[in-house]
């Protein structure tokens, strides 16, 4: 009896097992990955040999597999609770109850935590610690959430669901949301003046980064001319990709530079890692694009479609999901490129927050 082995994962089968990493790059750090063998047998007797049982170095690729997801799992819990933690002591109930009962619904409504964690892990690998990185991780995520409140408006996208919940406007009004959404934005910047341990100098960086990712060159560039291109038939994908560069991976190109910065990284690892961060950023915008033609409003947590009602330029629209799928991988495979020459076990967060920006569901 031989048996042949193949592994699949996330829809991509690779054969045989053993030689995962030769003609297929396998997926071991997503959270909940677990392999799924599919077993075909001959009945030839006389063909019972080594290929009939798993060859150690199978064995060894499965438990390490696993490993790494368990190791990644635990990652993504730790450092979700350490912002969580650190967020909900950011903004307290306080006077005018109303504003911070707003940003409180908004900011502590869930989420990835995707931007505080690529803050932190940039900062670890160069060689700083988590405490030093938690006031920009806190920041990014308060601007983050700025940016989804005032996207959801009426005179913007006009959402009624954002992460499962109604939107902050349809909870506190219009007026309050617009309110709350600024008040976050200035908050992040208060919070990383009180970064302690780094030098001003720093801080005084730190600051210039975040603003100019967000301001008229970062994210509400990508905003103005997704608004300005709703309805134009003729954009092509130099002026997407503008869209997405700058709207969706200029604050998370910002979240990995502030950690390194924080962490001390020289200039030389501070570009690279803006690179990698740019990839990532653009690669989470393209898997957007692709989920809300492929999920419903109940797997995403928020209304599925909606960029095609509104008749949004995407990825899918101008290339195709198949074709949006290969860019993806283009996408990772260039972000993690630019890990090579850091410490591999330092740089292992970034490297599956890579391949979970890739293939997440929602």
């Amino acid at each position: 009896m031989s048996l042949s082995t193949t592994i699949t994962t996330w829809g991509y089968t690779h054969y045989p097992l053993s030689d995962v990493g030769n003609k297929g790059r396998s997926r071991f750090c997503s959270p909940g990955f677990m392999p799924h063998l599919k077993m075909k047998f001959s009945t030839n007797p006389s063909s019972l040999s080594v290929s009939a049982v798993l060859t150690k170095e199978q064995t060894d690729a499965e438990s390490k597999s696993k490993k790494q997801a368990m190791e990644f799992k635990e990652y993504v819990l730790e450092k979700a609770i350490s912002v969580n933690k650190a967020l909900e002591s950011a903004v307290s109930i306080k006077e005018p109850v109303k504003i911070h009962e707003s940003m409180r619904y908004s900011l502590l409504a869930g989420g990835k935590r995707i931007r505080p964690m690529l803050c932190i892990a940039a900062c670890e690998l160069v060689g700083g610690v988590e405490s030093t990185a938690m006031p920009a991780a806190c920041a990014v995520e308060m601007i983050h959430t700025m940016s989804l409140i005032h996207d959801d408006l009426p005179c913007m996208d006009n959402d009624d669901l954002r992460r499962g919940k109604p939107t902050n406007h349809k909870i506190y009004g219009e007026d309050v949301a617009v309110l709350a959404g600024d008040a976050l934005l200035a908050l992040a910047f208060e919070h990383i003046a009180q970064t302690k341990g780094v030098s001003s100098d720093r801080i005084v960086r730190v600051i210039g980064e975040l603003a100019k990712c967000i301001g008229s060159e970062g994210l509400v560039a990508g905003q103005v001319v997704d608004i300005i291109s709703e309805g134009i038939s003729d954009v092509d994908l130099k002026h997407l990709e503008f869209i997405h560069l700058h709207k969706t991976a200029a604050l998370l190109e910002g979240s990995v530079v502030l950690g390194a910065i924080l962490g001390g990284a020289p200039d030389e690892d501070v570009e690279k890692l803006r690179k990698f961060a740019r990839c990532i950023g653009l690669l989470f915008q393209v898997v957007d694009d692709i989920l809300d033609v492929t999920k419903s409003s109940q797997q995403l947590g928020k209304t599925a479609g909606k960029d095609l009602v509104a008749d949004k330029v995407t990825y899918p629209k101008l290339i195709g999901i198949e074709k949006s799928r290969e860019f993806a991988e283009e996408l990772n495979k260039e972000a993690k490129a630019q890990l090579v020459g850091f410490d591999q076990e330092k740089a292992a967060p970034l490297f599956a927050l890579a391949d979970y920006i890739a293939y997440r569901e929602n």
